[in-house]
């Protein structure tokens, strides 16, 4: 438990899936950590429940990342709480598959609020705060190397996602801020239960195409973004790590 003492983090999206995981994960090597969440009030105090009764330090806070107040108001709580920022994990996102045909522009406009500008209105808060050492950690999605049909809208903003992680490593860098993105294939969450695709022929299809022969489960996407966030990487920026269990 040292190897993000005294340092704090903000995790947008951590009331469940990835994002709790993350959050524990982090808090597990010492850091405190804002449970951010959009809905799910309960999901997020039960991981700050898990945090703390583990020992360590958290904190839940609301807020839709899309809102430039509210992304303001995540990243204040992590100044208000434990009085300084050093790790943001921008993993707040929503996908949903349709073909071209049946694309709407209320589709369009929600994912990449939330995927897109949700990333860059929390990112711009926690510029503010972030000194040398800082790390910004960017959840993406394999799917920019996979490109499934109909996913254009998602694809669309995890490709952009890739891009503002290149773009805003080279200009965070003079200040000794990393800025790195983690690409999981597909994960076994709530949301992929709900969205019916753990336990369909899709994720047997993943599964077959993915050299390690699953899917993937939280516990193997968390522990690449605390390396991340750690000293450990602080020769590391601007890169898209993709973990996916091989599948390209």
């Amino acid at each position: 438990m040292s190897k993000l003492k005294e340092k704090v983090a903000v995790v947008t999206g951590a009331s469940k899936g990835i994002g709790a995981a993350i959050a524990k994960s982090l808090a597990a090597e010492g850091a405190a950590v804002v449970v951010n969440y959009a809905s799910s009030k309960a999901g997020a105090d039960k991981v700050v429940a898990e945090i703390q009764a583990a020992g360590g330090k958290a904190v839940a806070v609301g807020g839709d990342v899309s809102k430039q107040k509210d992304a303001e108001g995540i990243v204040n709580a992590a100044i208000e709480h434990f009085g300084r920022l050093d790790i943001l994990v921008n993993n707040s996102g929503v996908y949903e598959f349709a073909s071209i045909d049946t694309t709407t522009e209320e589709l369009f406009h929600r994912t990449f609020n939330i995927n897109v500008l949700g990333l860059i209105q929390v990112t711009q808060a926690a510029s503010k705060h972030l000194g040398k050492g800082g790390s910004i950690i960017n959840i993406g999605s394999a799917v920019t190397r996979i490109t499934p049909a109909e996913s254009a809208v998602y694809t669309g903003t995890k490709g952009a996602v890739d891009a503002i992680t290149g773009v805003l490593a080279r200009e965070l860098g003079p200040r000794g801020i990393r800025v790195n993105s983690v690409n999981p294939g597909m994960v076994q969450t709530e949301g992929t239960q709900t969205a019916g695709f753990v336990g369909s022929d899709f994720e047997t299809w993943a599964a077959g195409q993915t050299p390690l022969g699953r899917i993937g489960q939280v516990g193997d996407i968390a522990p690449i973004v605390t390396f991340l966030a750690s000293d450990d990487a602080g020769w590391v920026t601007g890169e898209l790590i993709l973990a996916s269990g091989g599948m390209r």
